[in-house]
């Protein structure tokens, strides 16, 4: 994707337009027997635990070309886990050349960061188990946070995709003309690879005059077998089938919709 600057105009001043990117993402599944819904859990909590999401993290801030200055993560009981980073678009030194140390850092940078919270949870009645992610990229100047939407998507199992995307603020040039965004964006989808507008439906939410962008998408292609944990649809009878399938489908409905269905 090309992403455009002000690279070539003279600013007074550091570029401070405040670029925020947040997800919702969701992974759905069906777990059989209650042993089956621990067993997701234990899984979940395993495979994206705050080591894991730390190096997310990590890969998202070298992705969009950050420095990291701040690392805070916990894994939670009974289940969970959130990673808080902190960044600058510059490495940041006091007047010495010496790095300056993580609280001076915390309090003089935190409108820059990216924080990432999981949300594993399973219905003892219906058997639904979704795993929510909750990630946000916040940057100031002129690095984007849509450099890492790809990659964010595709670190996850991502069912369906909520993504809000919003420029606030302003930056000024030597004129002192201000500028509220500093690149062209008509919708969220101009920054998404191929393969992903491919595998996944969307719809658009967009208020162009105030720089806010909204995008939901849920993948397209539902084949069972992908959706139950740790067993296999040649295992259920046919009424089963249809049974489980009517519940994860509508279990999408709701959760890209955002309204239960009567």
């Amino acid at each position: 994707m090309v992403f455009k600057k002000l690279s070539r105009l003279r600013l007074q001043g550091f570029n401070n337009l405040t670029k925020s990117l947040s997800f919702n993402i969701y992974d759905i599944c069906y777990a059989v027997s209650e042993e089956q819904r621990r067993r997701y859990i234990e899984y979940i909590d395993e495979a994206y635990d705050a080591d894991r999401l730390t190096q997310i993290l990590t890969d998202v801030a070298e992705t969009i070309g950050a420095n990291i200055l701040n690392i805070a993560r916990q894994d939670y009981d009974p289940q969970g886990a959130s990673v808080t980073i902190l960044i600058s678009e510059q490495p940041v030194v006091d007047k010495l050349g010496m790095d300056m140390v993580s609280e001076t850092v915390v309090a003089h940078l935190d409108k820059s960061h990216i924080t990432v919270h999981t949300y594993p949870e399973t219905h003892p009645h219906n058997g639904i188990a979704t795993f929510r992610v909750d990630i946000d990229v916040v940057t100031c100047g002129v690095i984007s946070p849509l450099k890492a939407l790809n990659f964010l998507i595709d670190s996850f199992e991502s069912d369906i995709v909520t993504t809000d995307y919003r420029v606030r603020g302003f930056t000024r040039d030597v004129h002192g003309r201000k500028y509220y965004i500093d690149h062209k964006i008509n919708s969220i989808q101009d920054y998404l690879g191929r393969h992903i507008r491919k595998k996944y439906a969307m719809i658009d939410v967009n208020v162009y005059q105030e720089n806010i962008f909204h995008t939901k998408m849920h993948i397209k292609d539902f084949n069972l077998d992908t959706y139950l944990f740790g067993a296999s649809s040649s295992d259920l009878s046919l009424k089963e089938r249809q049974r489980i399938k009517g519940l994860l489908k509508r279990e999408i409905i709701e959760l890209f919709s955002g309204r239960n269905l009567r």
